[in-house]
């Protein structure tokens, strides 16, 4: 199942590296989406465009809970975190898990980073009893650096999301911590972030609920991960090979690859190939990413 997976990942890694303003420049444009979308499945009432606002103008939207501002601020500074973490080839902890949260979750209050001492509930399941928390996600991190090693890293992500879920650690923002954690995994083996969009969230929760009434079989969630993956290797194989074909002269030196990341704004794959949608905003990631380390 996983071998296109491997194929294209080595398809990518063939590429020259692209300079590190057009990094910059697709992590932020993947960021802004990635916030809106996550927060959106968890019932934040802020528009795509309304969180591309808070997040790089630092403004607040009339009409809109404060709440939903803050965890668009803390989404970003999470995704920023995690890809810190992937950089420096962190390993993953209790610690990590709840700095992550921490950031994340930055309307919680003293809740933010600290494992829940009430009981949740979640609309297909009931969690573990918060006596049960501790022990429960000492252990899973104990399977994750030991039964999950022989696992292909889409179903590790996979399986660990759905484990790490179920025992819901934290009183709110487990799922936005959760989808954190599962592109940490994917981004530290190589593969690119995946975006579970909120126009998915109906085929998102029903993986859920299958591993929940299927005694704990993760398929789902596996095929929903890969589906993801696939796509994401695609959109970044296309334009590997658009930037290629710019610095290689091929007929059009006009642009370089700088200048064509910044002129494309979203750029979209279907079948291999980019296409441009309308011309993106004029600013980078430098600002926040600075604010951010000066936390």
């Amino acid at each position: 199942m996983f071998e296109y997976i491997d194929i294209l990942q080595e398809e990518l890694s063939s590429f020259r590296p692209l300079s590190p303003a057009c990094l910059r420049r697709l992590s932020e444009d993947f960021m802004i989406k990635y916030t809106y979308d996550s927060n959106a499945i968890e019932g934040s009432t802020l528009t795509h465009d309304e969180t591309y606002i808070v997040i790089k103008e630092g403004v607040t939207v009339s009409g809109k809970p404060l709440k939903d501002h803050l965890d668009a601020v803390g989404h970003r500074d999470a995704y920023y975190y995690i890809e810190d973490l992937v950089k420096g080839k962190k390993s993953l902890d209790e610690n990590v898990i709840k700095k992550i949260h921490y950031f994340a979750f930055m309307s919680g209050g003293e809740e933010r980073g600290v494992y829940r001492d009430v009981q949740n509930y979640v609309g297909f399941f009931t969690p573990c009893p918060p006596a049960e928390v501790s022990h429960r996600m000492s252990d899973l991190i104990h399977k994750y650096n030991n039964d999950y090693c022989n696992m292909h890293v889409i179903e590790r992500a996979a399986v660990f999301h759905l484990a790490f879920e179920a025992i819901h650690p934290f009183v709110d923002g487990n799922g936005r911590t959760g989808r954190l954690l599962l592109n940490f995994e994917l981004m530290k083996n190589g593969l690119p972030p995946i975006n579970v969009k909120f126009t998915d969230k109906l085929k998102y929760l029903s993986a859920f609920s299958f591993f929940h009434d299927n005694n704990e079989n993760p398929k789902e969630m596996i095929k929903l991960v890969y589906e993801y993956s696939v796509q994401e290797l695609n959109r970044y194989v296309g334009i590997y090979k658009e930037a290629s074909r710019l610095n290689g002269g091929v007929k059009d030196k006009r642009r370089s690859q700088e200048e064509y990341f910044f002129a494309i704004g979203d750029a979209k794959v279907s079948e291999g190939v980019v296409q441009l949608d309308s011309p993106a905003r004029s600013a980078s990631a430098d600002n926040n990413r600075s604010n951010h380390h000066n936390k």
